[in-house]
């Protein structure tokens, strides 16, 4: 019997790099999780692992409040991880109001359908982003930074972070925030991104591209340790200490653009393929990391995988889902 056995948990995103993971490990602990799924991603490990036969699948989105509130409400949902969001900040800056629609009005929506059966759900998780700080003078961010979003995606984190902790200061709803650095892992088929992007390239024989000028610091947190921070966070939320907190989750090692591109030529024994670096990146912010201290003193969380056992596993994953030795 672990904390999760057959409780009836509502994952957003489910189809998504975390929110595949997250379905996976809750079904191992014995779960009943409830997937809103937007848009069929046949070679998501949502589907590719046959998740999507072993748990409740509603497809829809979360503007659309009536279907969240009905799934809540019909699925006897007793904790929600409200992970589904636009993540990509290149999207965002083309489009920001399709960003905007799913990430602000599809948060609020989620969490106004919490509150009206907030005597079935008992904590709600909700991914903000290191984004949601904004560009700020003193580096690393801590949770007492303020939230200053001004690029779309930033911006859309900012707002999603504020309405989830107003949510738990005007109504008690019991809500918890997560502020994580670039996810990475098997399963992100968001080629754009950095680490995908390489390792495809790599793959294909071809030099991997780089959108920057390769100078822009992030930190990179593996997957499993996400997934990990989360559940820890929601069954630690009947604590009055950790309800309606904020906590960040990195391994505090933040790494340039050109130093994760050098990583996985590395492993991929590849460094003869320099990268392409085209300097076109805009809208972003130069440099973020988070500290991680109120993790590990309230939580007593640590990631468990360092970056390159991290990054040996995704590049495995991905050398089979490509087709490569």
């Amino acid at each position: 019997m672990s904390f999760w056995t057959d409780k009836n948990v509502l994952v957003t995103g489910a189809t998504g790099l975390l929110g595949s993971h997250m379905v996976e490990e809750l079904l191992a602990r014995g779960a009943a999780p409830v997937c809103l799924v937007r848009d069929g991603v046949p070679r998501s490990l949502f589907h590719g692992r046959g998740l999507d036969r072993r748990c409740v699948s509603v497809q829809g989105q979360l503007e659309d409040y009536p279907l969240l509130e009905r799934v809540i409400n019909e699925h006897e949902i007793e904790a929600v991880f409200h992970l589904g969001a636009q993540t990509i900040v290149g999207t965002a800056g083309r489009n920001p109001l399709s960003t905007w629609e799913a990430n602000v009005r599809g948060s609020y929506n989620l969490l106004e359908a919490c509150r009206r059966n907030e005597r079935k759900v008992r904590r709600v998780v909700v991914a903000s982003s290191d984004k949601a700080y904004g560009d700020q003078p003193v580096l690393p961010y801590t949770e007492a930074s303020p939230l200053e979003g001004r690029f779309p995606y930033d911006c859309s984190k900012s707002c999603t972070d504020l309405i989830a902790r107003c949510y738990f200061d005007s109504y008690q709803l019991p809500v918890c925030v997560t502020r994580c650095g670039n996810l990475f892992g098997p399963g992100d088929l968001n080629w754009n991104r950095i680490i995908p992007g390489t390792v495809r390239s790599v793959v294909r024989g071809e030099r991997p591209v780089v959108r920057s000028d390769g100078t822009f610091v992030r930190d990179y947190v593996y997957v499993g340790d996400a997934v990990a921070a989360y559940l820890e966070l929601a069954e630690q939320m009947d604590r009055p200490e950790v309800v309606g907190e904020a906590f960040n989750f990195s391994d505090e090692r933040p790494q340039s653009v050109l130093e994760i591109v050098d990583r996985v030529l590395g492993h991929m024994d590849a460094r003869a393929l320099a990268p392409v670096i085209l300097g076109e990146a805009s809208r972003e912010i130069r440099e973020q990391f988070l500290a991680s201290e109120k993790a590990r003193r309230v939580l007593g969380w640590r990631p468990r995988h360092g970056l390159d056992e991290g990054l040996q596993r995704t590049i495995a994953w991905y050398r089979e889902l490509l087709g490569a030795a």
